[in-house]
């Protein structure tokens, strides 16, 4: 892997602290489809001990496709086929959580409402792939499509969704701000008069915008010009006769 790393490639390691796989809605909600197909049952147990200990030690999801590389007695690589999402699929799931989902950071958080994140995640026609959708293969010795690597793998990809959960849409090839598009934004909003409380003043403009606003100079009247004052000449003192 150090080698791959310094050859450019993006080596992404899957990190469970503790014993808990998945935390979130999303990363749960994938674990627990993966484990309700009868036919993984028999391998998820190791899986599970691979992804605790650290075994995927580098995991990749593109558009329908996940590819892993797993530490065993060697170094597999795993890689798994997931079919996109039909596209009459995925508008009836848009249809039915229309309006039921306010934000992107809600959806992507699951901080969605139970009846969506029920619709999402129902099995069969929901998110998440039914297991004909899904082709496993590993390079290992083990005769089984679900190896213990590839087990580790599934698992890996619910971890990886706790921290990018807007990789189940791109694994799934469909973009997920599509679920907001139908969020009605044209009720006309009411543009009621504004009252004399609401409206700026000066003084209030210039505290909000940070503006030292100049203030107009006073307007003087003109002061009226009074013509100086003509001073008359001292007469001359006659000399007094003795």
């Amino acid at each position: 892997m150090a080698k791959l790393r310094k050859a450019g490639h993006p080596v992404s390691p899957v990190a469970i602290s503790g014993r808990t796989i998945a935390t979130t809605a999303w990363g749960k909600a994938w674990c627990s489809t993966m484990e309700s197909f009868g036919d993984y049952n028999s391998r998820l147990p190791r899986g599970r001990t691979y992804v605790r200990n650290g075994s995927v030690v580098d995991l990749q999801i593109t558009s329908g496709q996940v590819t892993a590389n797993v530490a065993g007695s060697s170094l597999y690589t795993v890689k798994i086929t997931i079919e996109p999402l039909p596209k009459d699929h995925w508008k009836a799931l848009r249809d039915d959580c229309a309006n039921g989902i306010d934000s992107l950071v809600d959806l992507l958080q699951g901080k969605l409402s139970k009846p969506v994140m029920e619709r999402l995640c129902q099995p069969g026609t929901g998110l998440f792939p039914k297991p004909s959708e899904i082709k496993l293969s590993c390079t290992c010795p083990d005769w089984a499509s679900m190896c213990k690597h590839v087990a580790a793998t599934i698992y890996g990809i619910g971890a990886r969704l706790d921290q990018q959960p807007e990789l189940l849409f791109v694994l799934r090839g469909v973009n997920h701000q599509d679920l907001i598009a139908n969020i009605d934004l044209k009720t006309p909003l009411a543009k009621p008069s504004p009252s004399p409380d609401n409206i700026l003043k000066t003084d209030d403009m210039a505290a909000l915008f940070g503006l030292d606003m100049e203030e107009a100079a006073p307007v003087k009247e003109p002061i009226p010009k009074i013509a100086p004052a003509v001073k008359k000449k001292p007469r001359a003192k006659k000399p007094r006769s003795n």
